[in-house]
């Protein structure tokens, strides 16, 4: 059991992003949508990628990343969307706190990806000859197989840790789904450890893949500035313009919400950027990649073009 025996309570309250009913209604057909579209356009790319697109390093990335948003979208938005329809809000604990490990998950293995990605278009802009040699399937599969294990050991961590504390009478959570850092705010023991724990294992996490971004970028801007012609240089660039627009989207919104927040209440920015990560920023990615992609756009053609006779012969 995840339930610890000092534990007072069985359940937490969730507050969610409103209490108006008005306002939920709304909320309910905003979220409804960009869930539904996060979910259709994330799951058609990991088809298109499983059933047409080339097998390279960067398709089995691009599949994995699709995967992580439709799965990190999904620890949160449905739990929301069902607490809103039954006027419910409460969440057990053992619940909540396997909401929290899969949310950490998924956010941390985005992280890991992009950086993942931004070495692929590193060695296939600056290294072309080699690309193969240096993305060889056995280390794509290796890194990914890291990303996956080390997201699930900081989850880990943090649950672990977490399960630790004792919680008291007061079982609200300002949140629309159970975040670590309100958690932490919730609890009525010390969490000195556990915040000395997210603020290093968070800035680590953030860090490395960050930096070997900012390397990639730096090689490739290097190289392509190297190139004598426009079209050569747009050519070599453009390889790494959806990358580049999603890298920005990610960080960006850790920059904005995180290092300058707007509110000054800390359950304001949890919100904001609960809702940033696993809501708005997974929702664009597919698109991004798939139109600036030609093989992207003939897979997804052809996974539409199966998909469209059965359902005519069902009459839909």
């Amino acid at each position: 059991m995840l339930r610890r025996n000092q534990t007072a309570i069985s359940d937490f309250t969730l507050l969610g992003l409103s209490n108006q009913a008005e306002e939920e209604k709304l909320l309910f057909v905003l979220f409804l949508g960009m869930y539904l579209v996060t979910a259709a356009g994330n799951g058609l790319s990991v088809l298109a990628i499983g059933l047409d697109a080339p097998h390279t390093p960067m398709y089995l990335l691009l599949a994995n990343l699709s995967f992580a948003d439709i799965s990190s979208t999904s620890t949160s938005v449905p739990k929301m969307l069902v607490n809103i329809q039954t006027k419910s809000r409460s969440v057990s604990y053992n619940g909540c706190i396997v909401q929290m490990y899969f949310s950490i998950v998924f956010t941390v293995v985005d992280n890991f990806l992009l950086g993942i990605m931004a070495y692929d278009r590193f060695a296939a802009v600056c290294h072309p000859l080699n690309y193969t040699t240096i993305m060889r399937p056995m280390l794509c599969s290796l890194l990914l197989a890291f990303s996956w294990v080390l997201s699930s050991m900081v989850a880990l961590t943090h649950t672990l840790l977490l399960t630790g504390l004792i919680f008291c009478d007061n079982n609200t959570l300002p949140h629309f789904f159970c975040d670590l850092a309100p958690l932490l705010r919730l609890s009525c023991s010390d969490t000195t450890i556990n915040e000395l724990v997210l603020l290093v294992v968070g800035l680590l996490v953030i860090a490395f893949p960050f930096a070997l971004i900012l390397f990639s970028y730096a090689c490739i801007i290097r190289d392509v500035l190297r190139i004598s012609t426009t079209g050569g240089k747009w050519k070599a660039f453009s390889t790494c313009g959806s990358h580049l627009t999603v890298v920005s989207l990610f960080y960006g919104t850790i920059l904005g919400v995180y290092f300058f927040p707007s509110s000054t209440h800390p359950e304001d920015t949890d919100k904001i950027g609960a809702v940033l990560f696993t809501v708005v920023t997974p929702m664009p990615n597919p698109f991004i990649y798939s139109l600036r992609n030609k093989d992207m756009k003939g897979a997804l053609k052809k996974v539409v073009s199966k998909m469209v006779p059965p359902f005519k012969a069902l009459g839909l």
